[in-house]
């Protein structure tokens, strides 16, 4: 009975000569998200998949399996059984256009990198990575000093401070239970570690990050860890922490002494060094004054359009069903344009400001993408806020441009054109 069972198996995972099975990702996709979720499901496999760049929404195309065909209907996925006529003149298509055959071969390892204590926020990354039934492993401090990340082809930073002050909570929540247990927490981590502070210890962190994504590796951050990353590289030789996040006193220069040349993404940014200020540096562009906050559809953000042909790393990373994004906030909610450097790519900007939502740039032999704001479906997500739930919102353009990123690494790399 067993050997009749594997034969089914294999019978059915045998494709079928020359058919295609076509998941769209336009206005006709019930799931947006769950597809990537089914690609990443079939790469698990070991079976290739393309994603057709700018076709579509940014389609993907299988080699027909009935498995595939029977997982895409049990994950409420849109998807049509195609001919070998009708894949021909799809390829020939996009063959025509402003559009790329990116062929997807292996499924990524994913790590998201979150504290094991229990947070009073959502993680996008991971509300995204569980809907869309993708697989990840968390990891912390401890894992990344210890060199866990070369396990890993792809890691995740969210809404994490890497400066060592805690969020710039201090003032809001300096007197919360949560807030002293987790400053408890980490200080009692950093003894453990070995390290005479939190900022040290942090420092240490993201010097691992750097050499993990310079070697290689795929990083991509939402929220505060995208400047606060860049922050902690500026400042690896001073003191930026006040009093009472590290009880010692701020290098009185400290603003003086940063070094940019050793950052990924942005230059010339001001620190702000007060404790009660709700803020990092000048590189965020929330609005100080809540009266300037207005709503998501008002603080869209477009997506800029690349060469599919000779750009397909931007391309990839911009796939949507709409070039037009809800606006969405965060501790960072957008980066200042000025102060980001020029070898960086800029993938989305709010229309008619210097507001950059969502960048992208190499870092050695690798590459980092930063997405600013919290939840894209939800505007302003306070502390304490119930997780968004996506079954309300499967074709989240938002939400898209993280699952993006996911497959990003499973593509096959070629030879650059330009």
């Amino acid at each position: 009975m067993r050997l009749i069972f594997i034969a089914l198996i294999t019978c059915a995972v045998q494709p079928l000569w020359a058919e295609r099975l076509l998941v769209a990702m336009d206005d006709t996709q019930r799931d947006h998200l769950k597809s990537y979720g089914l690609a990443f499901w079939t790469l698990e496999r070991g079976i290739p998949v393309e994603w057709l760049l700018n076709y579509r929404g940014g389609a993907f195309l299988y080699d027909y399996h009935e498995l595939i065909a029977i997982e895409a209907q049990i994950r409420g996925v849109s998807a049509v059984r195609v001919s070998e006529a009708q894949a021909a003149q799809i390829y020939a298509e996009v063959d025509g256009g402003n559009m790329e055959v990116v062929r997807l071969e292996q499924a990524p390892k994913i790590a998201v990198y979150t504290p094991p204590n229990k947070q009073p926020w959502d993680d996008a990354v991971t509300l995204a990575l569980e809907y869309a039934q993708i697989d990840y492993e968390k990891i912390w401090d401890e894992d990344v000093l210890n060199g866990a990340l070369d396990d890993y082809d792809w890691l995740h930073l969210h809404h994490e401070d890497f400066t060592g002050q805690y969020g710039k909570f201090y003032g809001s929540y300096g007197r919360e239970a949560w807030y002293r247990e987790q400053q408890s927490e980490y200080e009692r981590m950093a003894q453990r570690l070995g390290y005479a502070k939190v900022s040290n210890q942090k420092k240490a962190v993201v010097t691992k990050i750097y050499e993990y994504m310079a070697s290689g590796g795929f990083l991509f951050a939402m929220c505060s860890a995208t400047d606060t990353f860049d922050i902690a590289l500026a400042a690896l030789d001073v003191d930026i922490c006040h009093q009472v996040f590290d009880n010692d006193p701020a290098d009185g220069g400290a603003q003086a002494k940063l070094d940019y040349s050793r950052t990924v993404a942005f230059k010339d940014f001001i620190l702000e060094p007060n404790p009660l200020v709700y803020e990092f540096s000048d590189i965020d562009t929330t609005p100080t004054d809540v009266r300037q906050i207005r709503s998501a559809e008002a603080e869209y953000f477009t997506l800029f359009e690349f060469s599919a042909k000779y750009d397909p790393v931007p391309t990839m990373l911009t796939q949507c069903h709409t070039n037009i994004v809800d606006g969405f906030l965060g501790q960072t909610t957008a980066f200042r344009k000025k102060l980001i450097k020029e070898s960086v790519i800029l993938l989305g900007q709010e229309d008619g400001t210097d507001n950059v939502k969502y960048i992208h740039g190499r870092a050695g032999k690798g590459t980092f993408t930063f997405y600013a704001g919290h939840d894209p479906e939800d505007h302003k997500h306070h502390v304490h806020d119930p997780p968004t739930n996506l079954a309300l919102h499967p074709n989240s353009p938002g939400y898209r441009l993280i699952l993006n990123n996911v497959l990003f690494p499973a593509a096959k790399k070629k030879e650059r054109k330009t």
